[in-house]
This record gives structure tokens, sequence and C-alpha cells, in this order.
């Protein structure tokens, strides 16, 4: 049984630890310790959510895009995040992209999102829906 707060906290530090590093350059002196760290974080939380989220995924895809390989969950976390006081919620166009059926004209992406933990399908500039929570 997954603990859902847990679940969120780790996705919530995941996607912060990833927001710093996308602030820093390569000539930074911490770069190379924040994306180790990063990606000490990403093998932890594929270890204790992986089988949860690659099913959850699963589905998504059956529904909205049964064309595309399901990837690992760290491969949903967007490249960048809008972070607004609590909340956190996926920049328009970022995460994996999909040919999803329903969208055939639009750039169709799946992205993984915290606070509540979450997989966002965005369509274009002007379509953006939740097609699962964590639960």
């Amino acid at each position: 049984m997954i603990d859902i707060k847990k679940l969120d906290q780790d996705l919530t530090e995941l996607v912060k630890a990833k927001i710093a590093l996308s602030k820093l350059t390569y000539a930074d002196k911490d770069y190379d310790k924040i994306e180790e760290e990063l990606h000490d974080m990403e093998d932890d939380f594929i270890e204790n959510y992986g089988e949860y989220l690659e099913e959850a995924l699963a589905e998504v895809h059956d529904e909205f895009c049964p064309d595309n390989d399901v990837l690992l969950p760290i491969a949903y976390l967007a490249d960048e995040y809008i972070v607004d006081g609590d909340s956190i919620d996926v920049a328009p166009g970022h995460g994996v992209l999909v040919e999803a059926d329903d969208f055939a004209s639009a750039k169709v992406t799946l992205a993984l999102a915290p606070q509540p933990t979450r997989i966002v399908l965005q369509a274009g500039n002007d379509h953006k829906e939740v097609v699962w929570r964590a639960k």
C-alpha cells in the first residue's frame, strides 16, 4: 500500500530539486553536487513508487495515447514548473511528448505534478486536464 502523503512529499522535494538545478549553470561550483543529489532522489523515488506510478501511467496511456510506450515515471517530470505559493503546476508545453488520437493536431504532453500528485495532460496552449490523481 502506497502512502499518498509521503509520495506527494517526495515528489514535491524531487520537483523542487529539479527546479533548483535548472537555475544553475554548469560552471556553478554546486552544480555537480546538486545534480548527483537529484539523481539519488530519482533512484529512491523509482524504488519506492515506480511500480505504482507505472500502473497509473499505463492506464493513462491506454486511454489517451495507446501508441506510445510507458516510460519510467521520472521521465514524466517536466523540465519546467510554475510555483505559486504552495501550488506547483506544469509549465505549458512541458512533459513527455505523446501522440494522442483525441488531439491529433496539437502538441500533447504528459507530466507528473505534485500537490496533489497527479498526471497532467496538455494539448496545445488551450487544453490542460488532470487525467489521473493519486488516491
